[in-house]
């Protein structure tokens, strides 16, 4: 931006991402390996279909039946039925409304307070920012399954404990990260120009600086939704998930003792995990690419 009073300041940098994904070259980098187009494609169902999983998955999930472990490709259950008689499809349908709730939730809260933290360490400086980063490193080194383990364990077990935990354990690489962004940017020719406008700290760093450093944050957040899903997987596999709920992770540790005789309970929500983490984890290569093209890595 520029002042009245000072017009040879030089103008501030237009926002990163913005030119990023204006440049004609943006989708051909994002989509330009086959692996990006197929974790795009997967995605994109996945959400339509937990959008519309009353209707895409046909039958009740809770509701059970006597036609019980009814192997795959029969006229009334495409993947089958699990010991209980209730339809695998419809249960793997509806379990990823969870995944993608908790795994989004939680990476959305995690960017919020990472940027937040690590806005402010790297602008302010000084004991601040050892503090804050002190605090970060101190999370950074806890385990993030073991800790959300022992934390829904002890205080129980719902959808809103596991976003909290999670993203309380996930955001000190994001805040790091961003840390270091703002902190070289700080002394940049268009922030010394939006202080010479009497631009304030909260408006330089949301209006000027947070901006710039857009990309790292969401290559990072869709890296956190790909760890979110795979420790909510975990914890409900461990028996910790919402009984009222379907989810991947519950459906594998019912299949447990159907291994050999009903194989479909633990394939089909087994390999719904596999794939979205796995698609999350190529979108945020492909993002990586896209937005850096330079090839330097957020990680």
């Amino acid at each position: 931006m520029t002042s009245s009073s000072s017009p040879s300041l030089p103008l501030a940098a237009e926002p990163a991402v913005g030119t990023a994904f204006q440049r004609a070259g943006f989708w051909r980098r994002l989509l330009r390996r086959p692996g990006s187009r197929l974790a795009l494609a997967w995605l994109v169902l996945l959400l339509a279909t937990a959008i519309l999983a009353p209707w895409v998955g046909r039958l009740d999930p809770l509701s059970g039946g006597s036609d019980a472990l009814l192997p795959p490709l029969s006229a009334s259950h495409w993947l089958g039925t699990d010991d209980l008689g209730r339809d695998v499809w419809a249960r793997v349908v509806h379990g990823s409304r969870i995944s993608l709730i908790v795994g989004v939730a939680s990476a959305l809260l995690a960017v919020a307070v990472g940027v937040a933290v690590g806005a402010l360490a790297g602008y302010f400086g000084g004991l601040l920012d050892a503090v804050l980063m002190r605090t970060a490193e101190f999370f950074q080194t806890l385990p993030r399954f073991v800790v959300a383990l022992i934390v829904i364990a002890l205080y129980g077990t719902s959808v809103a404990k596991m976003v909290m935990v999670i993203a309380a354990l996930s955001w000190p690489q994001l805040a790091r990260v961003v840390r270091a962004s703002v902190a070289s940017l700080r002394q940049s020719q268009f922030v010394e120009a939006a202080r010479v406008a009497g631009m304030g700290h909260g408006g330089i760093i949301l209006r000027e600086i947070l901006p710039n450093v857009a990309a790292p944050i969401i290559v990072l957040g869709s890296l956190d939704i790909a760890m979110a899903i795979l420790i909510e997987a975990s914890l409900s596999f461990f028996g910790l998930g919402d009984p009222n709920l379907v989810s991947w992770g519950t459906m594998l540790n019912e299949a447990q003792q159907y291994l050999r005789d009903a194989w479909w309970m633990s394939v089909f929500p087994g390999l719904a995990i596999a794939l979205t983490v796995l698609g999350f984890n190529l979108m945020g290569d492909a993002l990586n690419d896209a937005l850096n093209p330079r090839g330097e890595s957020f990680r």
